[in-house]
């Protein structure tokens, strides 16, 4: 099977099951549970359209699903086990589950991990990914990308606790508003490997672009879901103290980030000219 054919096979199956996800929620849960399905099907729709534009399409077959079934594994062997996140138990507001996770988490995996990895870039090196770049640069770049992603984490994890009820923690208070300190070694464990693995695969598998051709409307678009993130935790987020926590934590990265991507979007207008 050549490459294009998985590439157009594994957008028809995130098809099949966007859609297969909303309507068992539609029949089986209330209205927020229906939302909360929704957007993050629709995040991940987004976020595959960025990688279409800035990645090659070889790339998405294999990173794609990567992401995805490490995000199932992780939250799997923690909710078993108690590993990487602490233990804790799912309930059915986030809709339909493969074992004991819910099939939106794997897919919000791959949508936050394509944000931070793509904000990461522009943070150290001013521009979206590219097939330059050496194993030092791959790693720092996955690294400063798993504290983005875990900055999310800070207010998201209260809040989808507390707020919406989403899962159970067996520990009720583990030192973040009630949130375990420990779950965030596993974010940045599990973001920093499947970020890693994106830059490697990039440099590995893409061809080397003309700047001319890079999408700005893609980055911008990621960075975009970052930034609704950070209103969505100051508006609704589970405390005051959390709410202003996302606007430092992901205020600031975010500021620099937007200010690299209007950079780099003059360097393209003046090479065009």
């Amino acid at each position: 099977m050549t490459r294009p054919v998985l590439a157009r096979a594994s957008v028809w199956l995130g098809v099949a099951l966007a859609l297969a996800l909303t309507g068992w929620t539609l029949v089986h849960h209330p209205p927020v549970s229906v939302a909360l399905v929704v957007a993050s099907v629709i995040l991940f729709g987004l976020a595959w359209l960025a990688a279409r534009r800035l990645v090659p399409a070889n790339w998405l077959p294999v990173c794609v699903p990567f992401a995805v079934a490490t995000g199932w594994l992780a939250e799997q062997l923690g909710t078993s086990f108690g590993w990487l996140f602490g233990r804790y138990t799912y309930t059915e507001v986030l809709g339909p589950r493969l074992l004991d996770v819910p099939l939106v988490i794997p897919l919000m995996w791959f949508a936050l991990a394509m944000v931070g990895w793509v904000m990461a870039h522009l943070l150290l090196w001013r521009r979206p990914p590219s097939p330059e770049g050496s194993w030092p640069a791959s790693l720092l770049t996955a690294l400063l990308a798993a504290l983005l992603i875990t900055a999310f984490d800070l207010g998201a994890d209260p809040y989808f606790v507390y707020v919406l009820k989403a899962w159970v923690m067996e520990k009720p208070d583990g030192g973040w508003f009630g949130e375990t300190v420990e779950g965030f070694v596993g974010w940045m464990l599990v973001s920093f490997v499947i970020t890693l693995v994106f830059d490697r695969m990039s440099v590995r598998r893409s061809p080397q672009p003309s700047i001319v051709q890079q999408p700005t409307v893609a980055v911008a678009l990621l960075l975009a879901i970052y930034t609704s993130a950070m209103v969505f935790q100051m508006i609704w987020g589970a405390t005051l103290a959390l709410k202003v926590v996302a606007f430092f934590a992901m205020g600031i990265p975010l500021l620099v980030a937007w200010t690299a991507w209007t950079q780099w979007r003059r360097q393209l207008k003046v090479v065009t000219r």
